[in-house]
């Protein structure tokens, strides 16, 4: 076998490219195997309190149970697939359940309720154990602007509950502050509230965060404000004894220039780097945006086609970076109109049609986000929390079978690449794969033992990298 290029050229060659993939690594790093939040729930900052979360979980149970008392109801509402061979008479559905709690999760796999019965049941458990995920004490549309005196004092209060609520750990896993943006009007409000809250809170719990906190600033549009946040990030460090990168950020993508700047160009990825790594996420503001591309309230929703090219253009400005995306909100509540406990029948209807037309809008925008490779949303009420999960759950586990079969598959070929010593230049495609199982058993789709069928090991899984799957294969077969 003859070769034309000397090894001595050829090493030359190549390590000269070297610094420009390491400088592309460095930049695209790939989806990162942390946990996501499937949404974030806003709510005023007035309105918040230690045990929010807890009180939530109990409402958002109540509606499910109020219009939905069985697993068919739902499935038939949302016309899960299967619905139309489920039974309608009260008795049959009782029946059906006794009998599908009786049988093993492989044996229910194998009935054609099985989907359905399995996503209601898990919306069950989850708002029984952790209906909030995440949760962003808003000072900002939620709260409003205010006299100065109330928003200071606001601000001291919801400091004090959060860390009630860390010490209760009635907290969600991932909680922070939406403050007022850094726009000209606004910006000393802004720093003033995020000032009085941190040191407040980090004062009260002996310099302690929460886990998993951070600070949304709304209505970026210019590098400069990421900047300023930064710097202001290194004073309060500083000034409060904080580790230096302790506190972490998320931007919002919410107007037509975070999209396309002055001069054509998309400025999202000079916003990222302008965090010099603080920032975590870029979530989407349904309403500001589709409001700043002159779309009237009454078609300003989440799959308006606006909103679709804001997404396709934020995942290609920012894929592989490993920033989390997250859509909008539904501004739809499911919440009947008549209130009371002595409602006619006729009232009681009117209640049952708003709340399942409600959860109809949010499950298909849910899902439409879903399908889009958003896997992460807005939720303004308890009462839209079924819903959220109702889409979630039935996206991963209508996908589930598929997703094993290729993980699988990858996993069987990937084993065989290690053996040969190969590089794994796969490991990105893998770890795309891993991530749905990932994102699966951290909302609760499918547990761990569920995963086992891909050929990886409990350990592996929770390694939550692929590539380290790979080289530890590679090592135990020497």
């Amino acid at each position: 076998m003859k070769l034309s290029i000397q090894e001595s050229d050829k090493n030359r060659l190549l390590d000269s490219l070297k610094p420009a993939n390491l400088a592309f690594q460095a930049t695209y790093p790939g989806d990162k195997p942390d946990r996501q939040p499937v949404h974030t729930v806003y709510g005023g900052a007035n309105l918040f309190k230690s045990d929010t979360c807890i009180r939530m979980g109990e409402i958002a149970l109540k509606n499910l149970q109020t219009y939905s008392p069985n697993f068919v109801v739902l499935a038939n509402v949302l016309q899960l697939d299967g619905y139309d061979r489920l039974p309608h008479l009260r008795k049959d559905i009782a029946d059906l359940t006794d009998r599908l709690d009786s049988l093993s999760e492989a044996e229910r796999r194998q009935e054609s309720a099985w989907l359905a019965y399995s996503v209601y049941n898990k919306i069950v458990q989850k708002l029984q154990t952790e209906a909030v995920e995440d949760f962003r004490i808003d000072f900002e549309d939620g709260f409003g602007n205010r006299p100065d005196d109330e928003e200071d004092a606001t601000a001291v209060q919801a400091a004090l509950e959060v860390a009630e609520g860390m010490k209760n750990k009635t907290l969600s896993p991932f909680i922070g502050i939406r403050i007022k943006p850094f726009t000209e009007d606004l910006k000393f409000r802004g720093v003033r509230t995020l000032d009085i809250f941190l040191s407040t809170l980090l004062e009260k719990t002996g310099g302690v965060l929460p886990d998993n906190f951070v600070v949304m600033l709304p209505k970026v549009t210019i590098p400069e404000q990421v900047i300023t946040m930064v710097r202001l990030f290194e004073i309060l460090e500083k000034e409060n004894n904080l580790a230096p990168n302790t506190l972490k950020m998320e931007t919002m993508v919410e107007a037509t220039q975070i999209v396309m700047d002055d001069e054509g160009r998309n400025p999202l990825m000079r916003i990222i780097k302008a965090s010099e790594g603080r920032c975590i996420a870029a979530h989407f503001g349904t309403y500001d945006y589709t409001a700043s591309c002159g779309i009237t309230a009454k078609y300003q929703t989440m799959d308006h086609p606006v909103c679709d090219f804001a997404h396709h253009v934020t995942k290609v400005a920012l894929g592989g970076t490993g920033i989390f995306l997250s859509d909008g909100a539904t501004n739809v509540m499911p919440i009947g109109p008549h209130r009371g406990d002595d409602l006619t029948f006729e009232q009681l209807a009117e209640n049952r049609t708003a709340v399942h037309n409600a959860w109809k809008i949010g499950y298909n925008h849910t899902m439409h986000s879903l399908i889009n490779g958003f896997y992460q949303g807005w939720d303004l009420n308890p009462a839209q929390l079924p819903m959220r999960y109702a889409a979630t759950y039935n996206f991963f586990l209508s996908s589930y079978e598929d997703a094993v079969f290729r993980l699988k598959t990858f996993v069987e070929r990937a084993a065989i690449s290690t053996l040969t010593k190969d590089i794994f230049d796969d490991a990105a495609t893998g770890q795309g794969l891993l991530n749905f199982f990932l994102k699966a058993m951290n909302c609760g789709a499918i547990s761990e033992e569920e995963a086992l069928v891909t050929g990886l090991t409990i350990d592996e899984i929770r390694s939550r990298s692929f590539y380290r799957i790979l080289e530890g294969r590679r090592n135990n077969n020497g």
